[in-house]
């Protein structure tokens, strides 16, 4: 989130009324803040269909930002990778983005699972891909349905069935893992279970006064929403209950691979690496730490460095685990220069010209340094080859 009007003190406002008569919780008259006809379907017989059908839907109901339409599309359609290799798969994974994301945020890490031999498909969340108004359509149930559907369609093509998860997409299969024994494991990049703060509880109750949290009138990213409904905010939170839910009722005993960052701006790392150590009890689970402190008490805990000084980078943000740094829009040389990091808007402004640009999670401010969003992982090539072995670990099922 990146609006000017701290999310905070509307969510907090709402409760109390007061945030009712904010000018911040205005949406222009565009259509991108305005809703589709209707969500996507996505219960289709096959993931071709899916595809396919969804694939037209964006076409129709997508407000485009830039005049490449096509890359537009493809970027929020949903995809298959299948084994590089070319043999028949034996083993698939279904990958789930976060809030306001896109199936684009998977290209990097369904690559490398397609080249160890995984089928890997994506998935596109009801209310994404098309414009920010879209947030406002989908009840919970649409997200846990959708996984539910396509995990079961995956499990139909290949023997051993894995899930994997970006942020709020990380809740959402875990808790589908936790209450289907078929699942073989779950990879997690900076999955969602435990927020930075606890006021997101107030979203469903927000939900019902006003339809924004976050609005930003300059969306210029067409792989995810810079704005958010609160609707949106509202489903993560019951995200957040599920899983919480299912956790504290049964540890979980499969094979787990976790990369968060220590300063990740959005959730407490802190407590996910806790949680790891106390409910993911199975002894092939690894969990990826990239923070400038060491985790002790679990030998399944690797840290690496986040200061990186001799890359310009300080610390590692929410997003950075996903990506390669050689992923054309979001990599070191991408596109995708992401500037609004919480800085003071004079900083803001020579981001992009910056000869001396510092990268590093949101809202990490120094004196004297312009940060911009770190938007790779230095570490991909090691995140690869830890999934490789969390992954090929596990007991195959009969």
């Amino acid at each position: 989130m990146n609006s000017k009007c701290s999310t905070l003190f509307k969510l907090a406002g709402i409760v109390l009324g007061g945030a009712l008569l904010t000018g911040c919780l205005r949406a222009p008259d565009e259509p991108l803040y305005q809703t589709s006809d209707s969500l996507p379907a996505y219960e289709q017989a096959t993931f071709e269909e899916y595809v396919q059908e969804t694939k037209q839907w964006l076409e129709e109901n997508r407000v485009f930002l830039t005049n490449n339409e096509q890359t537009e599309i493809d970027a929020n359609t949903p995809f298959e990778l299948k084994p590089k290799d070319g043999t028949t798969p034996r083993k698939g994974v279904l990958l789930v983005h976060g809030l306001g994301d896109s199936p684009f945020y998977f290209r990097d890490i369904a690559a490398a699972l397609a080249e160890q031999g995984f089928l890997v498909r994506t998935i596109l969340l009801p209310g994404h891909g098309s414009r920010p108004g879209d947030l406002i359509l989908p009840a919970f149930d649409d997200w846990n349905a959708v996984v539910e559907h396509h995990a079961e369609l995956l499990a139909e093509q290949v023997d051993d069935v894995w899930l994997g998860g970006f942020s709020t997409g990380g809740n959402l299969v875990t808790a589908y893992a936790a209450k289907h024994e078929n699942i073989e494991g779950l990879l997690l990049f900076s999955p969602a279970f435990a927020p930075k703060d606890t006021l997101h509880v107030m979203a469903p109750v927000a939900n019902y006064f006003v339809d924004w949290l976050d609005i930003d009138p300059h969306e210029n990213n067409y792989t995810r929403y810079a704005t958010l409904a609160t609707n949106g905010a509202a489903l993560y939170s019951e995200s957040v209950e599920q899983v919480s839910d299912l956790l504290s009722a049964k540890p979980y005993d499969k094979p787990v691979m976790i990369a968060i960052s220590e300063s990740d701006s959005v959730l407490n790392a802190n407590e996910t690496a806790e949680l790891f150590k106390t409910t993911f009890t199975n002894p092939q689970s690894q969990l990826v730490w990239y923070g400038n402190s060491t985790v002790k008490g679990d030998s399944r805990i690797v840290s690496l460095s986040s200061s990186l000084p001799e890359k310009r980078i300080s610390t590692f943000s929410h997003m950075s685990v996903l990506f390669s740094p050689a992923n054309p829009y979001y990599g070191e040389k991408g596109t995708q220069l992401v500037c609004d990091n919480g800085q003071s808007v004079e900083a803001e402004a020579q981001c992009p010209t910056s000869n001396a640009l510092w990268y590093s999670s949101y809202d990490y401010l120094v004196d004297g340094k312009i940060h911009a969003r770190l938007t790779w992982n230095p570490y991909f090539e090691e995140l690869e080859k830890t999934i490789e072995d969390v992954t090929t670990s596990s007991t195959p099922s009969s």
